[in-house]
């Protein structure tokens, strides 16, 4: 494409006219005679404020996908903890199913299910779920379950419990948490769904009872939303 000579004429001189203008305003006198002006604060200000802005924003769409993948992989090391491998040759991550969970108070209206599928048929299921009145606070776990109800496997993703007694709930600090592999709602009656003190099957801490109270009410509740989303599930 071919520009008149004119219109480069035109440009060169905008350039000139920005370049002598800049020259002038950045001027150690006139910038001393600008400083003192509210108007010049508050543009600086602005100023340092965009910049910021747009370095932020160039830094996170830089690193939002490392973050996410990074999210992927500790997420998936999760269900791979509590779905052993033979169960499935799918991608859990892709394959969900969205079911309701208000009133099983497991801290979400609404449960992301993971399906384990072994030559397209689903074989276990996994799914995070909330124990809300841990005794320093909401103790957040995850399980899986195989397609007939018994449990696979669970594990504590995080918690506030007191050091050195309620963070037995971690599988590693103590094999407390794999009790709950083999139970299911058919093997335990409900009275059992409870820690020893409270006559049920499950161990306790000396010192710290609440905690394993509520980790075994939470994940009592939480097979229950599977039994009653079973067919749903392993059908789907």
């Amino acid at each position: 494409m071919n520009i008149k000579p004119e219109t480069i004429a035109h440009w060169q001189q905008q350039r000139l006219k920005l370049q002598t203008f800049l020259k002038n305003w950045l001027e150690p006198s006139n910038l001393a005679g600008l400083r003192p002006k509210l108007e010049f604060q508050t543009g600086i200000l602005a100023g340092f404020s965009l910049l910021a802005s747009v370095l932020l924003g160039v830094t996170n769409c830089s690193t939002q996908g490392t973050i996410q993948q990074r999210l992927d992989e500790d997420l998936k090391a999760s269900l791979e903890e509590v779905v052993p491998a033979t169960y499935y040759d799918n991608n859990l991550l892709q394959d969900t199913l969205t079911i309701p969970s208000a009133e099983y108070n497991i801290g979400a209206k609404e449960t992301l299910v993971y399906l384990a599928k072994k030559d397209g048929k689903v074989s276990a299921v996994c799914f995070k779920f909330v124990a809300p009145d841990g005794y320093s606070g909401a103790i957040n776990m995850i399980m899986g379950v195989d397609r007939d109800g018994t449990l696979l496997g669970v594990r504590v993703l995080n918690h506030k419990e007191t050091p050195g007694l309620g963070d037995k709930i971690e599988v590693t600090k103590s094999e407390w948490i794999l009790n709950f592999v083999g139970r299911s709602l058919d093997n335990l009656t409900p009275a059992q769904w409870a820690v020893k003190k409270d006559g049920g099957v499950f161990d306790q801490f000396a010192g710290a009872t609440i905690t394993p109270r509520k980790s075994v009410q939470a994940t009592y509740r939480a097979l229950q939303m599977f039994k009653v989303n079973q067919d749903a599930l392993i059908n789907p």
